[in-house]
């Protein structure tokens, strides 16, 4: 019985870190970049190329996402978490991703263009820029992540 749930908890585990692709969609397995890693592609209706990369708690990094359309967007997945809900999502967030991982995981990149836009048969090019970043030194304060400074107190 405890094989079986052992064997049962590593299979949901795996299933976790495997995405559910829409239709169109191709994947692509990034491995986490010693140096910034430039990706660019086309993006119409979920036809387009989806990325997962593999995170290690400790890592460093930022993800820019760049665009001519102001109808295309990415969203950033924790394929490990159990919702369905982007960590990260450009339309929201803006175009820049800062974050020290907090736990070993696999990201989805998903660049998508909305269904919303006026000329929705276009689509739209995009690039991500994944930059690993140095660690901060011991003892030092954690940047807060999307708040800046207040004008009141001062660095």
């Amino acid at each position: 019985m405890a094989i079986a749930a052992a064997c049962g908890l590593i299979a949901s585990a795996a299933f976790a870190q495997t995405p559910d692709l829409q239709p169109g969609e191709r994947l692509e397995k990034l491995q986490f970049p010693a140096a910034t890693m430039e990706l660019k592609g086309w993006t119409k209706f979920g036809n387009s190329e989806v990325y997962t990369l593999p995170v290690k708690a400790g890592q460093h990094v930022k993800i820019s996402f760049s665009t001519k359309s102001k109808f295309a967007f990415l969203s950033i997945f924790d394929l490990a978490a159990p919702d369905d809900e982007a960590i990260f999502g450009t339309d929201e967030d803006g175009l820049t991703y800062s974050v020290t991982v907090k736990q070993n995981t696999t990201w989805l990149f998903r660049p998508y263009y909305s269904k919303v836009s006026p000329r929705r048969g276009l689509g739209a090019p995009y690039s991500i820029l994944v930059e690993p970043q140095v660690a901060p030194p011991p003892g030092a304060p954690a940047p807060a992540e999307g708040l800046a400074p207040s004008p009141l107190f001062p660095p």
